[in-house]
């Protein structure tokens, strides 16, 4: 009762408490369930094979709806009896452990003990031995291989000309048009978008459901990104992540004001930019069937840029049309500009800026990747003495000539594209005075 105690106390504290205090109760939680996985599977063994595992996925795959259901009510039935109580799942699964610790105990117990020392449960524990020391020694040679990608300092794409490319994607889980994993892809259209900062939206992994994977960390490492994974799975929305070229200075993650629908989350992060500090907002508003949701979500997305005086770029999914009411509430509550308000083909992702230069602005097709198209847009950074905050951006287009090669977006893109993905809506970049 008192080890199960100590293994229910890590599950807590990962369960209810952020930060380092919540990462020691997970491993107190891991280190608890190391401890008595054998002695469950020995007793399981025991056990009449069909009843007995039929029973147990019947309730572990309970357990894994109920931890779906926690972030997902807004489309499930009897959602809201669930809504945000992660703990009510891991309450019963630690009772449910209790329960099979207990069970175990009892079947071993009654065994004879010379069973305990037969020369088969002798050859068994060894085994098992061996089966942990190879593991840990795959994991210690794992982190050794990943080491020498994850300590490279990134590099921005055009530091001469003070150039940061901003772009955002609502990439839904990793997973392509068939449902199959399209990290490889994404992998391949974020370096050839050569993009300094990326949001990605909708991007939560790490549940049991989507195999408890984080691809971002991948994506980071391969491409030497800096990496904020936005909200953790425990906060209960659909996740969002940015990865920078640049170094994070500081980063807060918001939730934002969802009375009625699902959960909306924010990263709001400042970047040393070439020396300067810019502000960054990734965010995913609610849904178009709650409009008090994104009334108040965008109102404080606009709050949050307001009160800010760095420079300012904003990427995110804000569920309207161009010139509609949130529109406004976003942009000239947020003191923002919009990347092109010409631009009347949208209703879910938008770009919008302050502080720095807007050079151009493109739309690029989503190729097989579910389910939003990716949107860039190039800015100049001013000096660190140069101040611009009175200046106002000129809506007139000029060509792609009128700027220098670096200043340029992928050719890659161009006509047919690459592995489906193309500048589409306007058919090619816009560049901007």
């Amino acid at each position: 009762m008192l080890w199960w105690g100590v293994g229910s106390a890590g599950a807590a504290l990962i369960t209810l408490v952020s930060g380092w205090p919540g990462f020691a109760g997970g491993l107190a939680l891991g280190f608890y369930l190391g401890t008595v996985t054998r002695s469950i599977l020995r007793a399981v063994a025991l056990c009449p094979p069909g009843r007995t595992l039929f029973a147990g996925m019947l309730w572990y795959n309970i357990l894994v709806l109920g931890h779906v259901w926690v972030v997902a009510y807004e489309f499930v039935p009897g959602g809201p009896l669930l809504r945000e109580r992660t703990w009510l799942i891991v309450a019963a699964t630690m009772l449910s452990l209790y329960s099979g610790v207990r069970a175990a105990r009892s079947s071993l117990v009654s065994r004879p003990a010379s069973a305990h020392d037969s020369p088969v449960a002798r050859t068994h524990r060894h085994r098992a031995r061996s089966v942990f020391w190879a593991a840990v020694v795959a994991g210690w040679a794992a982190m050794a291989v990943r080491l020498p990608a994850a300590t490279r300092t990134p590099v921005p794409f055009h530091p001469e000309q003070r150039l940061i490319t901003a772009a955002i994607w609502t990439v839904h889980f990793d997973l392509d048009n068939d449902m199959w994993l399209a990290e490889n892809r994404i992998i391949e259209a974020v370096r050839d978008l050569q993009v300094d900062v990326m949001g990605f939206l909708e991007s939560d992994t790490e549940r049991i459901i989507m195999g408890g994977r984080d691809w971002t960390q991948r994506v980071a490492e391969e491409l030497s990104y800096y990496v904020d994974y936005g909200p953790s799975p425990r906060k209960h929305t659909w996740g969002c992540a940015m990865i920078s070229k640049f170094p994070i200075k500081k980063s807060t993650h918001h939730l934002l004001p969802s009375p009625v629908g699902e959960l909306a989350c924010a990263i709001h992060a400042t970047l040393d930019v070439h020396g300067r500090d810019v502000d960054v907002i990734v965010s995913h508003n609610g849904q178009e069937e709650n409009p008090l949701d994104r009334k108040l979500q965008t109102t404080e997305l606009a709050r949050i840029m307001r009160e800010s005086q760095n420079p300012f770029i904003f990427t995110g999914y804000v569920v309207t049309k161009p010139h509609a009411k949130n529109y406004k509430i976003l942009f000239d509550g947020g003191r923002m500009h919009d990347i092109d308000p010409t631009d009347s083909d949208r209703w879910c992702q938008y770009i919008g800026y302050r502080g720095v230069k807007r050079v151009g602005y493109a739309r690029v097709s989503r190729g097989t990747i579910t389910d939003t198209e990716i949107q860039v847009g190039k800015f100049a950074v001013p000096e660190p003495n140069e101040d611009i905050s009175e200046w106002k951006p000129s809506y007139r287009r000029v060509n792609e000539s009128h700027y220098a090669p670096e200043y340029h977006f992928p050719t890659i893109f161009r006509g047919k594209g690459v592995r489906g993905h193309f500048y589409h809506v306007f058919k090619e970049p816009r560049y901007f005075e």
